[in-house]
């Protein structure tokens, strides 16, 4: 054989070798073929590729490995068993850019899925040639590097903190630095994943330097990076105080809440999701972002939002609410409660009911006044029906019953008192008779109406137990009113008039 011929059959045998993994790369890109492959054992078919002479073959086979691994968590695991994590590694730190990006790809692929598989992909050193990847000149190295360690550290404290020790973080802070836009989300949304299980980890990302940077870039037009930028602030803010202000004091704010109205939900979402992690911490915090506009503007995102997008908005309400009289006014002051009765009204998931009725509850248990400007909203049957309704979840119902109980023990207002007499149980009636028997003694217009409008014929047909809490209470509404009229209105007494009739003798 000359050796014309024998170059022509090391030419067919690469060129067949390129067609091959070409085709399975290309497969492998249609989840419906991805258990065929598999089935005709692909994956000891690839891996002597990725040792390839030819590095687009190399490339190539790499790209399919992180295609079949990124479907499902048993073809990420054929990965791990198939000992090919050992050998992407190795080449990570000696072949070019082109096979580094599609080994990155790889780890992360079987990363994703699960704690232990992203466990595997540590084991084998990976983190430390990824955190040579970020230090390459090519940002596309750097960004599957970056989306790499994030799907690594997405899992848990652990897995994060071996992240971190493996000197991670400065090198996101730089990447987040790079002009590239690509390299930026990435970068802040593996910062968002290492600092949003601990604050300890949290305070790792702060010490680099991390919400500065971040910080000026909340008004970039990418609305992909503002996502992952507000992720992470929120991620840093919610573990402490300490922490929260630092955010605060890089003056985010009033610019951020300009995001509340951005085009993009997540965007939107994520800014009312830092802002509900802000304010959950110190009444000083909460009144920083009164003072900015938040409540007002938090309010108007209520008002454009429907679903799961409201909940942190939700919840921020009641967090700001909790902290004092003065915060709960303003959010009242602010038409919060309307706008929450809005969403009550509206939402149809119970977890965004729960929510909106612990908010109600926060709002409405520090005075009268606050009472009055939930139950004015007409809240209370809404709650009640909420706490009666068998279909609601467990959660549901013990909040929208917490929230009426402590916002019934400051209600004064009687107009919205009265229809609880007909509707509530024993468990909450209770709460609205005490109400009553603290207002009638000193509101004599009051005590007209409770008569007139049926409330004391109602109250002399609650059957309460001797010497029981209500039955104390209902004495002291009767006490509020002559004898004869409390009789008047006694169950049975127009049979004892007819009594009387039937024994009357005329003179």
């Amino acid at each position: 054989m000359s050796q014309r011929q024998i170059l022509q059959v090391f030419e067919q045998y690469q060129k067949a070798r390129t067609q091959f993994v070409q085709t399975v790369a290309d497969l492998a890109a249609r989840p419906q073929n991805t258990e065929t492959l598999q089935n005709a054992g692909v994956m000891s078919l690839l891996r002597p590729l990725l040792l390839d002479a030819v590095p687009t073959i190399q490339q190539t086979a790499a790209l399919a490995l992180g295609r079949l691994a990124n479907y499902n968590d048993d073809l990420a695991e054929a990965v791990v068993k198939g000992d090919i994590l050992p050998q992407l590694v190795y080449s990570l730190a000696e072949q070019n850019r082109f096979y580094k990006k599609a080994a990155a790809f790889v780890l992360r692929a079987v990363a994703k899925h699960s704690p232990e598989l992203a466990q595997a992909v540590v084991d084998c050193g990976a983190l430390d040639a990824l955190v040579i990847s970020l230090e390459e000149f090519d940002p596309g190295v750097k960004e599957a590097a970056a989306w790499a360690i994030s799907y690594i550290a997405r899992h848990n404290a652990q897995l994060s903190q071996a992240v971190v020790d493996a000197g991670v973080v400065p090198l996101l802070v730089l990447c987040i630095q790079e002009p590239e836009i690509a390299l930026k989300r990435v970068a802040a949304s593996a910062l968002s994943d290492i600092a949003k299980h601990s604050p300890e980890l949290a305070q790792t990302v702060v010490d680099t330097g991390a919400i500065a940077h971040l910080a000026q870039m909340i008004l970039n037009p990418d609305a992909k990076l503002k996502r992952q930028v507000f992720s992470a602030l929120s991620q840093i803010a919610k573990h402490s105080v300490d922490v929260a202000e630092m955010v605060v004091e890089a003056e985010i704010f009033p610019a951020t809440l300009v995001c509340l109205k951005d085009p993009d939900e997540y965007v939107r979402k994520n800014v009312a999701t830092l802002i509900r992690e802000i304010t959950k911490h110190t009444p000083e915090l909460s009144q920083i972002i009164v003072n900015v506009g938040g409540v007002a503007a938090v309010i108007d995102y209520l008002g454009d939002s429907k679903g799961n997008v409201r909940l942190p908005g939700i919840m921020m309400l009641g967090y700001v609410a909790t902290h004092s009289e003065n915060l709960a006014m303003a959010v009242i002051v602010s038409k919060g409660v309307s706008q929450l009765a809005i969403c009550l009204e509206e939402e149809q998931e119970d977890h965004i009911k729960a929510a909106t009725a612990w908010a109600f509850g926060q709002i409405g248990r520090h005075t009268p006044e606050h009472a009055k400007a939930v139950a004015v909203a007409n809240v209370f049957p809404k709650l009640l029906n909420l706490y009666l309704d068998t279909e609601s979840s467990e959660d549901l119902q013990a909040k929208a019953k917490k929230a009426l109980k402590s916002i019934l023990q400051k209600c004064t207002y009687l107009p919205a008192l009265e229809p609880l007499l007909y509707e509530a149980p024993s468990n909450i009636l209770k709460h609205v008779i005490c109400q009553f028997s603290k207002v009638l003694p000193h509101d004599s217009k009051a005590r007209r109406l409770f008569v007139t409008s049926g409330g004391l014929k109602k109250v002399q047909e609650i059957k309460a137990e001797p010497g029981s809490a209500i039955q104390e209470y209902i004495n002291a509404i009767n006490n509020c009113f002559p004898e004869e009229i409390v009789r008047y209105y006694s169950p049975g007494y127009s049979e004892t008039l007819l009594e009387r009739i039937d024994n009357y003798q005329p003179v």
